[in-house]
């Protein structure tokens, strides 16, 4: 046998589950639609489990499918038989993953969960196992070689489970109707769920933390205030109305145009079409705005009134960025 390179190792390992993957999409069957069939109509649960390397993927399809609008949870099958059973329910659908479908941990489980009256979506590598033949709906896995050299470490066909499983999973997702903003509720710490569910009113100044002055205020007050509360800028308010802003930028014309700050009132030299963005709308939204418009901050308004500010760091900090 020649010596292969390391590189060539990993490579080969590569093609071979490959092509185990080619070889398995060819052999997908109306098994494949009846066990979307029994998923979609559950009443429960999905419970997958699996032993061995079967029961981590087993726990990832069942990661997978819970983030993608089927909920579903691991149990491993040993402890199923020592009181886990108990989370198992008839109205639940239960995947079991097996490569030969004649693991004994697993079989055990089965009359007992026919007994429940739960629907039961075998993985195997074996149409003819005892896995196979208990199930509702029987989903092949096998493949005709290993990726390991000694055709004995589940390599490919784990690789081939795990694979079926996203396939089931997106299959649902897709016969659900599944949206952005439902998998951003699975992942709320993650920064597509930050960008989908984040709204200005999460991240906004308001109440006493809005920089405000009235219309006849001295721009040196208004510039006391601005320097308060740290945004960069203040609102001119007539009776909770927005009347313009007062900015950094503006500051700079203003001292460009030498203004008298202690003489001149604030509302000849502001701002009176400031950009504005509502309380319920996203902070991703806010971002595109202040970068379209090149700008740092936004008045937040609800209900003709301002109910905030939101500033550009606000927004960074918040991980929307």
């Amino acid at each position: 046998m020649t010596q292969l390179s390391v590189l060539e190792l990993a490579q080969r390992t590569f093609k071979l589950e490959i092509d185990a993957l080619l070889a398995l999409s060819q052999k997908l069957d109306d098994q494949f639609e009846l066990a979307c069939d029994l998923v979609i109509n559950c009443k429960g649960r999905v419970i997958v489990t699996g032993m061995g390397k079967s029961g981590h993927i087993s726990n990832k399809i069942a990661a997978t499918l819970a983030s993608t609008g089927t909920p579903a949870f691991f149990v491993h099958p040993g402890e199923a038989s020592h009181g886990d059973m108990g989370m198992i329910t008839g109205d639940d659908v239960v995947i079991a993953l097996s490569n030969s479908g004649e693991v004994p941990e697993l079989v055990a489980l089965l009359p007992l969960i026919k007994r429940l009256g739960a629907k039961l979506i075998g993985f195997s590598g074996n149409p003819n196992s005892t896995l196979a033949t208990s199930s509702d709906a029987h989903l092949y896995c096998g493949v005709e070689q290993e990726a390991c050299p000694l055709n004995l470490a589940p390599t490919s066909s784990t690789t081939a489970a795990l694979v079926m499983g996203d396939a089931l999973a997106i299959a649902l997702l897709e016969m659900r109707g599944f949206t952005a903003e439902q998998f951003a509720f699975s992942h709320p710490g993650g920064s597509l769920g930050r960008k989908l569910l984040l709204k200005v009113a999460d991240i906004m100044h308001a109440d006493e933390r809005i920089p405000v002055v009235s219309p006849e205020t001295s721009v040196f007050d208004a510039l006391l205030e601005m320097t308060h509360k740290s945004l960069g800028m203040v609102t001119v308010q007539d009776q909770g109305k927005l009347m313009g802003v007062f900015t950094d930028g503006d500051l700079r014309r203003a001292i460009d145009k030498d203004i008298d700050f202690k003489n001149t009132a604030i509302k000849d030299v502001m701002h009176k079409t400031p950009a504005t963005i509502g309380v319920d709308q996203l902070a991703t939204q806010a971002l595109f705005t202040m970068e379209s418009k090149k700008i740092t901050s936004l008045v937040v308004m609800q209900d003709k009134h301002v109910a905030g500010v939101v500033h550009m760091h606000d927004i960074l900090k918040a991980g929307v960025a």
